[in-house]
């Protein structure tokens, strides 16, 4: 039995005890959702399908906790568990989808078997439905264990007094809440930044501490101690490796998925940057041709071989078709790539806003932040624009930065919209109404708006979407243009004119591009305007994306899980 001084002491632990882990729980929870979101591209509904598979299995974990014999090892136990699979499960799941991803390759190898009868169906397809789906697996299997958490306690509590506490539950569940609570803001705060690698073996470690604790504590409660101690320095083994070389492992299975050599990966505050390179032979100087390609959550944002085609389209028919250039904004573009073709107009200022300050000096000082081959490409694609005196940068959010520029009275020459594609609600807010509404009092009377506006062919209803949700800001003319990049496939811009002319009449009135581009001319121009029979017949169908609506969000969303085939 316990003597009654010890119960305080006892008490004040365990809730202690119950608080730390129920952090650990909701950071699981957050790791797993994030992870998957980063890999699979879907990050909002991940993340609310991974809380809401989590607090089913929480409770029935709570169910079974009921058929644990004695309260005291079974903890033990439990927490040794939720320690292996926190710290392991991310690595586990990294390396299902990479098998998956190069086993069809793999495959089409030994059987000399060209790209396009690449195998993917029968079994190939059930596994990386398995694989896909395993973040959610191991998301049921922790949440069941942590469930069992608080049930334990409670009866640890009670043998502890040696009766029945009336308020046992209320005491857990408070320490509980407050615990996620902690949690959560450590999660942002500080893991968040952390690779998760090292989040995860954190995390995991608490676990362990936990265990740990009760095996020191509850000696003589315990049946099998020398086997507790044994797997506790184990696991505190395994945990280091994972904090030390989890992330280098990660990174290699994530190199798998994919085609080329991965030459930097790194992790910013809101997304992970991802470079790869392809090596193509020497150059006349003697130097390595490749083709470099950059990744932001695994989807493609350039590649060096074709960039120019996109960028000439993004920024030649807003330049060429407004009476002047002098002030341009750029909302997004922190590569520095369309502020390069930008600067080719001599314009006296520009103004670059782009949330991701990490990622703006990768681009703006390579580096610094990169290997000298990498850097020297990078420097070469964007012309080191970031670095151009006429150009402010303002790290920040665009949907804020906008009221600010309003307030100081300044007025633009021309807009220009390179985002990302609207496949996270933070991006979906830069498509609406409101958005563009604030851009046109930023634009000169006679300017345009030029913005990208993913693809016409994949995301048909996204694409027509965009466009008809600039005509709702009020915008006089608005027209949509597309051509084929080859990285990309079929893809489109939307350009609209506060006042005067169409942006189409006044390409018209030119006799050629006041700027040579790389890859545009006058006439390849005009002809990207021009869509295919009854492209547009189900217009009307199409809603606008008004702010809180994610309708634009949505259309994507929907377009994109139709082209993963998951749908």
């Amino acid at each position: 039995m316990f003597s009654k001084k010890n119960h305080y002491l006892d008490d004040t632990l365990l809730i202690l005890t119950m608080a730390v882990l129920a952090g650990c729980g909701l950071i699981y929870e957050y790791l797993l959702s994030h992870y998957a979101g980063r890999v699979l591209g879907v990050m909002e509904s991940t993340i609310y399908t991974m809380i809401g598979l989590m607090i089913v299995s929480m409770g029935l974990g709570a169910f079974a906790a009921r058929k644990v014999r004695c309260a005291f090892n079974g903890f033990v136990y439990l927490e040794l568990i939720i320690a292996l699979l926190g710290t392991s499960a991310i690595l586990i799941i990294g390396g299902l989808i990479a098998i998956t991803q190069i086993l069809p390759h793999i495959i089409a190898d030994m059987f000399a078997l060209p790209p396009d009868m690449l195998p993917k169906g029968g079994l190939l397809k059930q596994l990386s439905f398995i694989a896909i789906n395993s973040p959610y697996f191991f998301g049921v299997v922790i949440g069941f264990f942590i469930g069992m958490e608080i049930p334990l306690i409670a009866r640890i509590r009670e043998e502890i007094h040696g009766q029945h506490l009336a308020n046992n539950l209320g005491t857990i569940y408070g320490a509980d809440y407050i615990g996620a609570g902690v949690g959560a803001a450590i999660w942002v705060v500080f893991l968040l930044s952390i690779d998760i690698s090292k989040a995860a073996a954190l995390t995991a470690s608490l676990n362990l501490i936990a265990g740990a604790f009760f095996v020191l504590r509850y000696w003589h409660k315990l049946t099998w101690r020398k086997t507790f101690l044994g797997l506790h320095l184990v696991l505190a083994l395994i945990i280091t490796l994972m904090f030390n070389y989890g992330n280098q492992w990660l990174n290699q299975m994530n190199s798998l998925l994919y085609l080329d050599k991965v030459v930097h990966v790194q992790k910013t505050h809101y997304q992970q940057l991802t470079f790869t390179e392809r090596y193509l032979g020497i150059n006349d100087d003697e130097t390595p041709a490749s083709i470099i390609n950059f990744y932001l959550n695994g989807r493609l944002q350039f590649s060096s071989i074709d960039e120019h085609i996109y960028h000439d389209y993004l920024v030649a028919p807003v330049l060429a078709g407004s009476a002047r250039h002098d002030n341009i904004l750029i909302i997004g573009g922190g590569d520095g790539l369309a502020l390069r073709d930008v600067l080719k107009y001599a314009p006296k200022k520009v103004t670059l806003i782009d949330l991701d300050s990490e990622l703006i000096d990768v681009f703006q000082t390579p580096e610094q932040h990169l290997n000298a081959n990498l850097a020297r490409k990078i420097k070469h694609l964007n012309k080191s624009s970031l670095q151009d005196q006429r150009v402010t940068i303002i790290r920040s959010d665009a949907f804020i930065s906008v009221n600010e520029l309003l307030k100081t009275g300044e007025i633009f020459d021309a807009i220009i919209v390179d985002l990302p594609d609207p496949s996270h609600p933070d991006l979906n807010k830069l498509y609406t109404v409101n958005f563009y509404a604030r851009l046109k009092q930023l634009l000169s009377g006679d300017g345009l708006i030029a913005i990208q506006s993913t693809s016409p062919y994949h995301a048909k209803d996204s694409f027509i979407s965009i466009g008809k949700t600039l005509t709702a800001a009020n915008f006089t003319h608005v027209q949509q243009y597309h051509d084929n990049v080859p990285s990309f496939g079929e893809w489109g811009w939307t350009i609209g004119a506060k006042m005067g002319t169409s942006p189409l009449a006044r390409l018209e009135n030119l006799k050629q591009l006041p700027v040579k581009h790389s890859w545009l001319n006058l006439e390849t121009l005009k002809a990207a305007f021009i869509f295919p029979n009854d492209f547009y017949s189900d217009k009307a169908n199409i809603d606008i994306n008004t702010l809180g609506s994610h309708t634009l969000y949505q259309l994507h969303q929907k377009a994109w899980q139709n082209q993963q085939g998951l749908q």
